[in-house]
């Protein structure tokens, strides 16, 4: 039976070049078996037998890839582990591929004759490196092939030279070499993309073939497949760190240096960050305290936008450390681990970062013009007050559009709404004469030192506070036109011999008297008949009352965009958009396939009448089935659009088509807003000194 082996082999090594006197390269990396037909062997990194054992002692290679094993991801851990998987023999110097190739072929028979597994023999310093191992007893040689296609990113390609699975030789193998780019952190990993969504419109119950398919062995775990590619260059960091490779007592000395300055950075970081947290800490205490007094309570929630953002604000603070952070080490190890972990910090300050660059651009400039922006709100809250507001109100006393409207009750809707007008006007104005200075100042002040949020929430709630009065008469109109309205339908369901059964939410049967009848007609005819004038009122405070509900949702959604747009995605991405995949793909460079040849290449011995020019021929035709893995990158819209989900989750069909019943029915229009703020984290509660230490090990783990 022919055995699927696929070969994950980084491109790194095919242009790399080795010592001239190396035979062999061992190969580091991982074995996943899902079948006993088909095998993945993920190549890691390589190096040269004879520099392994000059560098280092045999029990310090075996620490290294146990230490290696260690730092993997757990869930990479339980499919395989690092391990020698092979060799792969290089050409020597001054020989051809033929004779070279020839030479390793008949070392391994003459091994084989006396081993269950020639190829330990063969190497017979890598026995120990695979002791204990659950594939130790699966080893693949591969051999040097020069390259002639014709893509020009490839140097040399491996070949099979023979293969031996769970102590078996397997003379029919059919060889899959998949090149691939080494992922590194900041530069580009691979990752799938299944799109499990467009998948909830089929049918609960699925066809019988797809149950058997499903049924079916995999014969390609391509999740711990890319997980292994994904940890390849974090192993070769261990393996070399803990082989000591690259030691240089210059570098140790540089090394310890910048160590000591970061530590002196990290505590004065921790300090200041320490001292704003005792602040904060104290701050909570006082108003913990002063929430048992009404006026503070009333305060909270006429600003209710501005102390909201105002906590957030306070625990994104607090909480920089914990984000800071990593999440540990074997997330290091996997590059699609670290570059999400990575991508969380980076939203986390560049948010912050752009937030307080903005508030200082509107804060500096709140105060150079502060007199233009005071005339400015002025002469908008004047010009809404007067050519608005009593402007409607007076034309709607009289004949509005043509509409003979009631005079009496339109006059005294007129007068009640100018009356409130006028009274809110005096009072607000008066107030901001006297106020107004400080709190352009105070909105600056903010702007300047906590971001751009808390002074646009301040804004928000000012102008919540100067269309107070508006509020106030469309709430009251709108009791006064449901009323009527619901009193119509009732009459209404009088004449029809009906009576709505609220238990059952249904209109039944009913016999009413003719005394009721008579009381009906007389009061629904006056009704109905100023339903007219109660309506053209309700319209135009209620199109007053969404204009500003309309004007705060917008700034709410400000503020929504602020907190949510990636800025560092948006930057990486269009510097380096490979920090983005999307799924993969396959670039094919050859196909070719010959039977004749596999027996060649899996170590059997070639036949008695081949000739050495058969036999290179045979070598030269032998190439692999080999392909170039790629990866596929997000669009724009899919990196930025998932971060401003929530800003209008609030709204959907049903909420519209409610607002919309309701407000034809008379009721007051909802000032909940559809955006929303970040959500909140629970408020820190630690000492003074943990907090201290978690600053300074979050700035200090930096350096690692």
């Amino acid at each position: 039976m022919s055995i699927k082996c696929r070969v994950w082999w980084p491109k790194e090594l095919s242009t790399s070049d080795f010592p001239k006197s190396s035979r062999n390269l061992l190969l580091f990396g991982w074995l996943i078996s899902c079948s006993s037909s088909c095998v993945d062997i993920v190549v890691a990194f390589a190096y040269s037998d004879n520099f392994l054992p000059l560098h280092s002692s045999d029990s310090a290679i075996q620490e290294a890839i146990h230490h290696a094993n260690g730092g993997m991801p757990t869930t990479l851990q339980e499919k395989s582990g690092l391990i020698v998987l092979g060799c792969c023999v290089l050409p020597s110097e001054n020989m051809d591929p033929i004779t070279d190739h020839n030479m390793h072929s008949k070392d391994c028979e003459a091994n084989f004759r006396n081993s269950s597994c020639g190829c330990l023999d063969y190497v017979g310093l890598l026995e120990q490196y695979r002791r204990g191992s659950v594939c130790s007893s699966t080893w693949i040689q591969l051999v040097h092939v020069a390259h002639s296609y014709s893509s020009s990113e490839l140097g040399w390609i491996p070949a099979l030279d023979h293969l031996h699975l769970n102590g078996k030789p397997s003379p029919q193998a059919e060889l899959h070499v998949m090149i691939y780019e080494t992922p590194e952190y900041g530069s580009h990993h691979f990752a799938l993309n299944f799109c499990s969504s467009k998948l909830t419109n089929c049918p609960p119950k699925s066809p019988k073939w797809v149950d058997k398919l499903y049924q079916k062995h995999q014969l390609l775990d391509l999740d711990t497949v890319i997980l292994a590619i994904n940890c390849s260059a974090a192993a070769n960091i261990y393996f070399r760190n803990d082989m000591d490779l690259q030691s240089s007592s210059r570098k140790v000395v540089l090394y310890m240096f910048l160590k000591f300055i970061w530590r002196l950075w990290a505590t004065v970081v921790a300090t200041f960050s320490t001292i704003l947290y005792v602040v904060l800490q104290s701050f909570k205490k006082f108003t913990g305290s002063a929430s048992n007094f009404w006026i503070f309570t009333a305060l909270a929630k006429i600003f209710c936008n501005t102390w909201r953002n105002t906590q957030v604000k306070c625990h994104q603070i607090l909480y920089w450390p914990i984000y800071l952070n990593e999440t540990g080490l074997r997330c290091q190890a996997c590059v699609e681990y670290a570059e999400k972990a990575g991508l969380r910090r980076h939203s986390f300050w560049s948010s912050a970062v752009a937030d307080v660059f903005l508030g200082n651009l509107v804060g500096f400039t709140l105060l150079i013009h502060e007199e233009a922006v005071l005339k400015w709100f002025s002469t908008c809250a004047i010009q809404y007050t007067d050519d608005v507001l009593r402007t409607g109100c007076v034309w709607l006393m009289g004949v509005p559009a043509g509409f003979k409207l009631n005079t009496e009750l339109a006059g005294v809707f007129g007068i009640i709404s100018l009356n409130a007008i006028q009274i809110w006007s005096t009072i607000w104005f008066s107030a901001t004469d006297i106020f107004a200075n400080v709190i352009i100042k105070l909105v600056a002040l903010s702007g300047i030192l906590l971001g751009m949020t808390i002074p646009v929430a301040m804004i928000t709630d000012m102008i919540a506070i100067a269309a107070f009065h508006v509020y106030t008469l469309h709430y009251l109109i709108s009791l006064l036109y449901s009323l009527q309205i619901q009193i119509l339908a009732a009459l209404w369901r009088l004449f029809r011999g009906r009576k709505w059964n609220p238990l059952r939410q249904r209109l039944d049967s009913y016999e009413y008297s003719v005394e009721q009848h008579v009381v009906g007609s007389l009061l629904f005819t006056p009704l109905l008949l100023l339903l007219p004038t109660t309506s053209v009122f309700y319209i135009f405070l209620s199109i007053m009352n969404l204009t500003i509900i309309f004007s705060l949702t917008l700034v709410e959604i400000i503020i929504s965009i602020i907190h949510d747009t990636p800025y560092s995605k948006v930057l990486l991405w269009l510097t380096r958009s490979k920090r983005f995949p999307s799924g993969i793909w396959f670039e094919t460079i050859h196909c070719q396939s010959a039977s004749s040849v596999d027996g060649f290449l899996s170590g059997s011995p070639p036949s008695c009448k081949s000739t050495p020019q058969d036999k290179y021929m045979i070598l030269r035709k032998s190439r692999p089935l080999l392909s170039l893995l790629r990866s596929n990158t997000l669009t724009f819209g899919q990196v930025v659009f998932p971060h401003y989900k929530n800003i209008c989750s609030g709204v959907h069909g049903q909420t519209l088509r409610s607002e919309i019943s309701g407000i034809l029915m008379g009721k007051s229009i909802s000032t909940k807003l559809c955006s929303e703020v970040p959500p909140e984290v629970p408020w820190m509660s630690i000492s003074y000194k943990d907090y201290w230490y978690v600053c300074y090990n979050a700035v200090f783990t930096r350096m690692q």
